[in-house]
């Protein structure tokens, strides 16, 4: 049988792309849930380094040294810029990224009550198959072929963070005043 001149052109690039969408949205929540975490990296990188710096203004240490408060600071600076280079990394889905941040949650479940429940829940989203299959070459180039899929957040989820955004507010206006 002979092919017919007037029959659309077929492409195996549409085949792929398609099971590239379905894997994209089989994946999708854990993608934007780990790149949650890059955000929330960033805000303890800013909030460290925020905290170390005023320690190299000090003169004076509590026991009259000046090396323990700029020690203190160095540190805390140090600590804020690695959590700032990990949130860069989960932010880009690097692989790279999962052995700090599981370092950085492993520590981080000390914090009992609430600081166990957020970073146990990291250490299941990096470490899972899901996630460590988002981490990879592999879901890189899903990402780059299917640019247009996108995950839907519902009016609910909107209505909360702003809520939660206007609580923090507050709370952060009731300490300075």
């Amino acid at each position: 049988m002979e092919q017919n001149p007037y029959a659309a052109p077929q492409s195996q690039v549409l085949q792929s792309t398609t099971s590239d969408e379905a894997i994209r949205q089989e994946h999708i929540n854990t993608e934007a849930t780990i790149k949650s975490v890059g955000v929330l990296y960033y805000l303890g990188a800013f909030l460290l380094i925020v905290a170390g710096l005023p320690n190299f203004m000090m003169q004076d240490g509590p026991s009259g040294s000046t090396v323990t408060p700029i020690a203190i600071g160095l540190f805390l600076v140090v600590l804020g810029l690695g959590f700032g280079f990990v949130g860069r990394g989960l932010r880009g889905l690097q692989s790279w990224a999962r052995i700090p941040t599981i370092i950085f949650a492993c520590f981080g479940l000390l914090g009992f009550p609430l600081g166990t429940l957020i970073n146990a829940y990291i250490l299941v989203k990096v470490c899972g198959k899901q996630g460590s299959f988002v981490m990879t070459p592999e879901y890189q180039r899903i990402i780059e072929a299917t640019p247009h899929v996108k995950r839907k957040s519902s009016i609910a989820s909107m209505v909360l963070l702003a809520i939660l955004i206007i609580v923090l507010i507050g709370i952060i206006a009731a300490i300075a005043a």
